[in-house]
This record gives structure tokens, C-alpha cells and sequence, in this order.
């Protein structure tokens, strides 16, 4: 039967649509950029003088690091174990990662994260405070599948797909493809069998300055972990380990929320995806066992901290582009879905970021369409390893702005959920389980025409 705004469903979605979305869902930071490069522009309302520091970082973001020693004091150190020798590498034009697209192709845009069960030792207690997961005692807490001349890669990522078929209430099919992660020439030894492995792509870089600057009373007022309102819906907020304080904060970033700031976010992908070292993080993720104290090194710490200012502050300002046909009646239809469906409930429209230390992130109304919470979605999404208080089930809200342009961004289709297993928009909504499994099955009972809508009006964002 075909599922229609009707009822109770209806009164929803207008209680929910009161809230116009603006052609701006960045505020006076949105670019109104398209294209290719629509990810990769300064924030609009940047000054002259910040725009030069954006440059600046811009520069440090995409050009490569290389093995110390080297004349380029400035950018050597890399490795000895790595991922990528340029952040640009992995966010693709600022964009998502992807998974490999053959057996054989590079993993760059795509890291896998280790762990092993935790013990009841006080040197797991610490890693648990600390790091969120026990680290492997050999391949550290990531593997590096790329090594500078002389050292050995940890091993090389496969990606094997097996297929199921969903079926919506009209009789169409979608195909979905679910991956299976492996380590194939492992260069240390077998990881063996108590090996927890999540595989992630990179997110897109857009807007990370203002999900910062959103007040932490905000995020902590969508709380309901105990679902007392009786929506089925229990998100909490991770709370992580704030290396700058050395104490417990609330969790923004990554996948499952596990980094506090930006700048701990980009110290932590230095230290683990390049082998860089920073004052924040002094050490980068190579074990004892792979004797990486045999190789040179660029310095200590080897990522100064006014390169780590500038990556920090180049990543802040990326702009998010404007919204798109708005005034299109099956975005418009779309939206109304969209609110109706209860997926809301998660992707938070809008938020009032507070006082930063940037003004030009300050007191800016902005649609992320994420609440930074995380929630539980259920079996076919797991990973089951836990990450600080997200469990094994349970991923951050991801933000939906600037959805429609990534494809164009990325050169090809774009791919889509933690590990790109989504080929398209409407099989990353069928994947969602959990607590947004009724949300996805009214998607099952929605005729073609709405599904439709539901994809114009995500493709607008």
C-alpha cells in the first residue's frame, strides 16, 4: 500500500515544517560556488587578511609531505608507516572518500580502525579513557597499508561484496551490497582472531567550523538516551578524551563522534594517516613491535604548531554551497516527506551557533540536518567495535548539507555511509536500521513518486 501524507503523519510534517530551509544552510559563510569546486571555497563572509590564512592552510591541506631527510624541512617526517602522503588525498577535493573500486585498487580515501577487545588491566582502563579502544599490540589502532622505502606496509585492505535484495511494498527492488572487510599480506605477523576492524572513508570537509561552534547546550538538549518522549528514537553524545585538557569533553567528529575539536581531529589524521607527530600528538601509530625508531624522523614534533593552526584553521572555513531548486514543488513534496517519515528525529535541521573565535562563525543560523549525537542502527550497520560510549552499533548522525553536489565534487558517483557501501541516496536509507528501522520501512511503503521526491529533496541540500 502506498504510503500517504495522511493523518497523523500529515499533522507531523507541518508541526515539523513550520521551519523554512534557507538557500543558505551555512548562513553568511555559504559559497554560492557549483561545480566541481563547490566544496573547496573560503567561507563568504572571511576578511581579506583570513582569506590569505586560509591560502595558507589550503597549501599545508593538499600538498604532500615527504620522508625526512629532506630540503623541505617544512613538510618532512612522513611516515615511517602511513596512509597518505597529503590530507587532499583522502578528501577528495574536500569531498568523501571512497572505497577501493576493484580488488587490487589503493585504499587511500578509506582507512580501516583496529582495536581488541578490553581487558580489566589498568593499561586497557587507560586506553579506554584516552584513546576510546584498545589498540592492537602490533598494528596500533589503524592500519597503514603504505611504508617509506626500507620499512614494510602493515598489510593491504580487500573488499569483497555480497548482495541482498529489498523489496518495496509496490513490487520494485533495490539491489544492496554489503561489504567484507580483510587484511591481506599482513607485513607483521597474523593480527589474529580477537581483531576488531571498522572500515571508514573520508567525510567531506565543508562546514566543520560551524558543527564547532554549535554550543554545547544544543547538542546535550537532544539528548534522550532513555527515548522518554516514546519515539524510538535514544541519541546520546559520545563523550571523548580532549588531549589540549586532558579531560573529558563531548565528541564532534568522525564517525563515531570520537574527536572533541578540529584541531585534535587533524593532529589525530596526521599522527595516524601520515606518521606525523605533533605537540598534541606526540606520538604517531607505530607499535614498539615494527621498531619504527630505526627510521629518521622530521623534528619533535615533527607537525609544528602553526602548521597544525593553519590546517585547523583552513578546515573551519570551508564553505558550505547554497541550496539548490528550492522552489522545485517535488523538493518542496520531498521536504514534506522527509519530516513526515521522522527523519528529523536524527538529522536536526537547523541550529544558532554560539561565540567562536572566529567571527565569522558566530551567531550563524545553519541547516546541517545533524544532531552529532549518535544512535544505534542496528545490526546491518555495525561494526561492533565500540569507540569512548558509541557502541558497536552505534555512528554519529552524519550531516546532510551539501549532498547534492557530491558526486559532481568527487568526478564520479559519489558513494555514501562509513564504509561507501551505498551506491546511491536511497540505498544508504535502506541500510538505516535501529532506531531509524520505522522510518526506513515507511520508506518501503512510499510509492515511486514519493521516493522520488524524497531523493529530490536530498539532492537540493
Amino acid at each position: 500500500m502506498s504510503f500517504r501524507l495522511t493523518g497523523l503523519l500529515l499533522g507531523a510534517a507541518f508541526a515539523l515544517g513550520a521551519q523554512a530551509n534557507p538557500a543558505k544552510p551555512g548562513g553568511d559563510t555559504t559559497t554560492t560556488k557549483t561545480g566541481a569546486n563547490a566544496y573547496s571555497m573560503p567561507a563568504a563572509n572571511l576578511s581579506f587578511d583570513k582569506r590569505l590564512d586560509f591560502s595558507v592552510g589550503n597549501s599545508f591541506f593538499r600538498n604532500p609531505w615527504v620522508a625526512a631527510p629532506a630540503t623541505t624541512d617544512a613538510r618532512d617526517g612522513l611516515g615511517p608507516l602511513f596512509n597518505t602522503n597529503a590530507c587532499q588525498s583522502c578528501h577528495i577535493k574536500d569531498g568523501r572518500g571512497h572505497p577501493p573500486a576493484f580488488d587490487g585498487d589503493n585504499a587511500v580515501s578509506m582507512l580501516v580502525r583496529l582495536s581488541v577487545p578490553a581487558d580489566e588491566s589498568q593499561q586497557h582502563r587507560d586506553y579506554l579513557r584516552t584513546l576510546g579502544a584498545v589498540p592492537h599490540p602490533v598494528y596500533g589502532g589503524q592500519l597503514q597499508d603504505m611504508a617509506i622505502p626500507g620499512a614494510v606496509p602493515e598489510g593491504r585492505v580487500n573488499i569483497r561484496y555480497s548482495t541482498q535484495t529489498v523489496r518495496f511494498h509496490d513490487g520494485s527492488t533495490v539491489e544492496l551490497r554489503r561489504p567484507h572487510v580483510s587484511i591481506d599480506q599482513p607485513g607483521y605477523g597474523e593480527p589474529g582472531p580477537q581483531l576488531l576492524a571498522s572500515a571508514r572513508i573520508a567525510p567531506p570537509m565543508i562546514g566543520l567550523g560551524l558543527l564547532e561552534a554549535i554550543p554545547e547546550s544544543a547538542l546535550l538538549a537532544g539528548e534522550d538516551p532513555h527515548d522518554e518522549n516514546n519515539d524510538g528514537i535514544r541519541g546520546h553524545a559520545n563523550r571523548v578524551w580532549g588531549a589540549a585538557r586532558e579531560h573529558t569533553v563531548i565528541g564532534r567528529f568522525g564517525w563515531k563522534a570520537g574527536q572533541p575539536s578540529l584541531r585534535q581531529q587533524n593532529a589525530g589524521a596526521f599522527a595516524g594517516d601520515m606518521g606525523l607527530t605533533s605537540a598534541l600528538m606526540p606520538a604517531d601509530d607505530c607499535t614498539a613491535a615494527q621498531g619504527c625508531e630505526r627510521y629518521p624522523d622530521g623534528g619533535k614534533p615533527e607537525v609544528s604548531n602553526e602548521v597544525l593552526d593553519a590546517v585547523t584553521f583552513y578546515s573551519q572555513h570551508l564553505a558550505v554551497p547554497a541550496r539548490r531548486n528550492l522552489s522545485d514543488p517535488q523538493v518542496q513534496a520531498g521536504e514534506r516527506l522527509f519530516l513526515a517519515l521522522g527523519c528529523a528525529g536524527c538529522h536536526t535541521p537547523s541550529y544558532t551557533t554560539g561565540e567562536h573565535a572566529s567571527p565569522a562563525l558566530s551567531h550563524q543560523k545553519i541547516y546541517p540536518y545533524t544532531d552529532l549525537l549518535l544512535h544505534d542502527m542496528g545490526d546491518d550497520l555495525a561494526d561492533n567495535r565500540p569507540e569512548f560510549e558509541a557502541g558497536g552499533r552505534e555512528w554519529r548522525t552524519p550531516p546532510l548539507w551539501g549532498l547534492g553536489y557530491a558526486s559532481e565534487v568527487a568526478g564520479q558517483p559519489a558513494r555514501y555511509l562509513h564504509d561507501g557501501r551505498a551506491r546511491t541516496l536511497l540505498e544508504a536509507v535502506l541500510w538505516h536500521g535501529g532506531e531509524a528501522e520505522a522510518a526506513r520501512n515507511r520508506v518501503l511503503a512510499a510509492s515511486a513518486r514519493e521516493r522520488e521526491q524524497l531523493i529530490a529533496f536530498l539532492e537540493s541540500l
